[in-house]
């Protein structure tokens, strides 16, 4: 997300029209408020991609699914819309309204870090998320080391774990499934599959 918001205040609808036919790239929305997106580099995208491929070979056949980056989410009650890195969702996906790219009910989400980001996916965001009452897991994930931190709703409190071994692996007891490390970031740092 960029750093500086475009200053005039929009509504909701606004900007879901504006988003919806807008050729320019994306935006994200917070209190009235659009952020534009920016592209993402080589270790970012490999992270994602590796990220993406296991979950869906792992959620093959069950009822859930796996959006990779361009599915909007939106947070209602923080009045807000991201676009998390990974999406996942069990059970029916809930929409707000019949476009289907606005997502109610995420059960997981990932986020990969970069240091424009890294703050806001740890505060302003992550807040924003933790008010999805559907949500049970955040994993934020390092590019330039291995690391993943993964919160995970207990009741009211969020709890975090971390794993930084290439050997680790990371559960996601929410959504029945596990991240190797080394799987996750494979290529990324010159980590090649034996």
């Amino acid at each position: 997300m960029s750093a500086n918001p475009v200053q005039k205040s929009y509504s909701a609808e606004e900007y879901l029209a504006l988003e919806r036919s807008s050729l320019e790239g994306k935006c994200e929305f917070v209190n009235g408020q659009l952020f534009a997106m920016v592209g993402a580099g080589r270790e970012h995208n490999l992270i994602a991609v590796n990220i993406a491929s296991e979950l869906r070979q792992q959620l093959k056949g069950r009822a859930c699914e796996a959006y990779a980056n361009d599915m909007r989410v939106k947070a209602a009650e923080a009045k807000a819309y991201h676009y998390p890195d990974i999406t996942v969702v069990c059970g029916k996906p809930e929409f707000e309204d019949r476009q289907l790219d606005s997502l109610l009910n995420p059960i997981a989400l990932v986020e990969i870090l970069s240091p424009s980001t890294e703050a806001y996916d740890r505060g302003g965001k992550f807040a924003a998320y933790r008010k999805i009452a559907s949500l049970r897991e955040y994993l934020l994930v390092s590019q330039d080391k291995p690391l993943i931190e993964r919160y995970v709703r207990l009741g009211a409190a969020w709890v975090l774990t971390e794993t930084s071994e290439l050997e680790g692996m990371v559960n996601l007891d929410a959504i029945g499934c596990g991240l190797a490390m080394g799987e996750v970031y494979y290529n990324v740092f010159n980590i090649q599959r034996s």
